[in-house]
């Protein structure tokens, strides 16, 4: 019987079985932030622990909210910041290099096919992308990680989606992922992990799909997958050009790290696109979709573009289009946070930051604040946002506000109007 890519990658990890289902599996990374790893670097100095497996394995940043806006999340840097010193952590990026984890880690090249990855952070699974198997894990798990280089989990069951058909013109991956969990529910995937195939997949960017893997957990998954091809080659190749001949030999290296014809799935889910529309969440779960059609008459008070679902160069662009030459409307405050600071020197570069704030939009710098109702945009109670972020659970941008998941290009013409709209960029 044939292996999917997950099945795989534990094997080629394999340091344990305790129990029939749990394996315990060697790690490649193990990523950080200044919200979820004070907690554990502060356990493991109570417990005279404080050392780490491999410093050079390690990255870290400060990203969720930069600046510090108070004296909370001061000290929360204070600690990752003197902690990746006592323990030279080369790869810490701190206010002025940083980004958004799930954009820089993978900008850096710290990932790739037949990776494992954790990271206290549930989207940790966007750079399952690559060919990895990547996590988040809550703060025992990050703990031994961090100290011992392993983490525990249940043997991987994969769900196959295969994401076929011709994808309408002005509808992306974020209206793909959209519809997937809208297919599957909200706990569709628990526990298990999503494997991306097909060829609206294949003809995908490494940043389309890092849209696709990074909404994985919202229908429950543990991971989102893709299989390494050509394309992940080529986003890589600066950082592994020095390993392989050329960029065929690193194809046909990374190729172990592909499903087998004769895998065995618990369920394969054959998905045409063909007639999707872009679509906007309602409620308070992400699996409640319709058309952005249907909800014309939803009247938004802030737009937000930004996030490690739409942040990177691919999306700003997208949305700049929709934006070149008009205004937003008066009713609406609009709000950019390229995800990384090379993002921003390339918007920058590009004019696109120019498009932005000629359509009366304010840029910010890469910050993951207004995305979890931290910083940088929290919605006042009552108000609503279209936002290109990730989840819109009840009070997750702000007591009381409202948000609406949508897409770069929605998210744009939507400022435009100040009601939920379709860009002019969709042909449907």
């Amino acid at each position: 019987m044939g292996k999917t890519i997950a099945e795989k990658i534990f094997a080629a990890h394999h340091v344990d079985s305790p129990s029939e289902d749990i394996h315990v599996i060697r790690l490649d990374a193990v990523f950080c932030h200044e919200i979820t790893t004070p907690i554990a670097i502060n356990d493991l100095v109570s417990r005279n622990k404080d050392r780490v497996f491999d410093p050079d394995k390690i990255k870290a940043v400060i990203d969720h909210v930069t600046p510090a806006k108070d004296s909370k999340t001061a000290m929360q840097g204070k600690i990752l910041r003197e902690w990746a010193r006592r323990h030279n952590i080369r790869d810490f990026f701190d206010i002025g290099k940083n980004g958004i984890c799930h954009a820089i880690f993978p900008e850096k090249g710290f990932v790739r096919p037949g990776y494992t990855v954790i990271m206290g952070d549930s989207h940790t699974c966007t750079h399952g992308a690559f060919g990895a198997f990547a996590a988040g894990v809550g703060t025992t798990d990050l703990e031994v990680g961090i100290l011992k280089g392993i983490c525990a989990f249940h043997y991987p069951s994969t769900i196959k989606i295969n994401i076929c058909g011709l994808m309408p013109e002005g509808v992306y991956a974020k209206d793909v992922i959209l519809s997937v969990i809208g297919h599957l529910g909200v706990n569709g995937a628990t526990n298990k992990v999503l494997e991306f195939t097909g060829p609206v997949v294949n003809a995908m960017s490494m940043e389309a799909r890092m849209t696709l893997c990074n909404m994985a957990v919202e229908a429950g998954g543990t991971s989102g997958i893709c299989h390494p091809d050509m394309t992940t080659v080529e986003y890589l190749w600066e950082f592994i050009k020095d390993e392989y001949a050329t960029e065929k030999a690193a194809l046909e290296a990374f190729a172990m790290f592909s499903s087998d014809p004769d895998a065995r799935y618990d369920q394969v889910i054959e998905h045409d696109v063909s007639r999707l529309e872009p679509l906007v969440t309602f409620g308070y779960k992400p699996d409640q979709v319709k058309p952005v059609r249907e909800m014309e008459t939803i009247k938004i008070d802030q737009v937000y573009i930004g996030s490690c679902t739409n942040g990177r160069i691919e999306d700003l662009r997208v949305a700049a289009r929709v934006l070149s030459g008009k205004k937003i409307s008066d009713s609406v405050r609009g709000i950019v946070s390229p995800a990384t600071s090379k993002v921003f020197s390339q918007a920058m570069e590009e004019g696109i930051l120019q498009t932005f704030m000629d359509s009366g939009f304010c840029v910010t710098n890469p910050t993951c604040g207004a995305c979890l109702g931290m910083s940088n945009g929290v919605l006042a109670e009552g108000e609503v946002c279209a936002s290109t972020t990730n989840r819109n659970f009840n009070g997750r941008m702000g007591k009381g506000g409202m948000i609406h998941l949508v897409s770069p290009a929605t998210a744009a013409a939507t400022a435009i109007t100040g009601y939920i709209t379709n860009s002019k960029l969709f042909k449907g």
